[in-house]
């Protein structure tokens, strides 16, 4: 078809098919790892509570060691960096399903839970950062780009329905250890993938001052990804309530892969779609849409019609979030990028973390519907947010003359940056 023809010219580029797919099998982990974890301690200890707090710590550590794992892989490489990550990750979450299963205190359960959220390989910016290097930017970038979203979308579909049957018709156990498995193998096949690879930008003890980051522009879209973390983390949680709730717990993966692919469908249209208007407007457009798409489901009483709202729903978040990755690749020093693509991934995982526990709290004080309000409120953060990101032409100009600037001359502004 016409319409996808810029899809096959992008995936012709030699490696990028290999790396792309194999990208996806890694970040499988995403989409079924933190649903994982509530499916086996819920079953263990019978909390949505616990269930979330320990989610929460797995994508609080997670959040934590993001930006670290960017700066090694900016300066030491993918490849020798997602090897030990991808090793370390697989066994922390073999000792986090042991530690449930066996009932283990509480304390080596959140340390596992804590371990595997560090040692996450963040995949996703990685693959993208491997685009930027393959490609030569303009509207074929802006295609690949949107081509991940869509893998990411096929993540969250194929994930929670993997992960919810595997723990609810087999064994809870079996859910975390897939998403394990996914994340350890997926990565390290990546890795291997040398050829495509991005050279390491080491930066030297005393080589001068690094490159600034544009922080008028990186610092609001990293809010607006924190308050889509929470969204998503709460809305999570709170689908699975839901669904159990109405007697139909095993509905709760069939009930987010219809968010998904909501997100999907709009993800192949975007990057099919030559755009008039830049990436800072899109991501302002799109905020506000994901806080109207969350408005009516606290109002909603079945499942059917829950599947339908999040179907329509789910058509803002990935033009969103594909507007803020280029946003974010515009604007940051190229020899910072992982670094840069990692605080709005570490944005969204700090959202993930608190959205979920929170939401917890609420559906055992006052049911799942009332949950739901968790993300309306965090949708509305992420729309005031990015009202104050610089807008139009000026705003991407200043943020590209100040790169070249900083990479010129160490900073603008003569100050160092960490």
């Amino acid at each position: 078809m016409p319409l996808f023809a810029s899809y096959r010219r992008v995936l012709a580029t030699p490696g990028a098919l290999l790396f792309s797919a194999t990208g996806l099998v890694g970040r499988l982990p995403i989409s079924m790892a933190g649903l994982g974890i509530v499916l086996l301690v819920e079953a263990g200890t019978g909390s949505y509570a616990t269930a979330g707090a320990v989610a929460a710590t797995y994508t609080i550590a997670n959040a934590a060691c993001a930006i670290v794992q960017g700066r090694f892989i900016d300066g030491r490489g993918q490849g020798r960096v997602l090897t030990v990550l991808a090793t370390t990750f697989g066994l922390g979450v073999l000792v986090l399903v042991a530690a449930v299963e066996a009932d283990w205190p509480r304390w080596v359960i959140y340390g596992a839970a804590a371990f595997s959220g560090a040692t996450l390989p963040n995949i996703g910016s990685c693959v993208r950062a491997r685009w930027t290097h393959v490609l030569d930017g303009g509207a074929e970038l802006q295609t690949a780009f949107a081509l991940e979203s869509v893998v990411d979308e096929m993540v969250f579909i194929t994930g929670p329905i993997l992960v919810t049957v595997l723990a609810t018709v087999v064994e809870p156990a079996l859910g975390l250890a897939a998403a394990g498995a996914a994340g350890t193998l997926g990565s390290l096949a990546f890795a291997a993938q040398r050829r495509t690879e991005p050279p390491a930008q080491p930066h030297p003890q005393g080589a001068g001052v690094r490159p600034r980051m544009p922080w008028r522009t990186v610092l609001p879209l990293a809010v607006v990804c924190t308050a889509l973390g929470i969204l998503f983390g709460a809305a999570e949680v709170t689908t699975v309530a839901f669904a159990d709730h109405h007697g139909h717990k095993g509905w709760s993966g069939g009930l987010l892969a219809l968010w998904a692919l909501g997100s999907l469908l709009a993800g192949l249209l975007t990057g099919a779609v030559a755009w008039r208007r830049g990436a800072s407007f899109r991501v302002r457009a799109g905020a506000v849409g994901m806080a109207c798409a969350m408005a009516p489901l606290a109002l909603i009483g079945s499942i059917p019609l829950m599947g339908l709202f999040l179907l329509l729903g789910g058509f803002a978040i990935a033009p969103t979030m594909i507007a803020t990755i280029s946003l974010t690749q515009e604007v940051v020093p190229p020899s910072r990028l992982n670094e840069g693509m990692a605080i709005m991934q570490t944005g969204i995982v700090t959202g993930v973390a608190p959205g979920a526990a929170l939401s917890g709290v609420v559906v055992d004080a006052s049911g799942a519907s009332a949950a739901y309000l968790v993300s309306l409120a965090a949708g509305v953060v992420a729309a005031l947010a990015a009202q104050t990101i610089p807008r139009g032409q000026a705003g991407r100009a200043l943020g590209s003359r100040r790169e070249h600037l900083d990479e010129l001359v160490g900073s603008g502004d003569g100050a160092p940056d960490a």
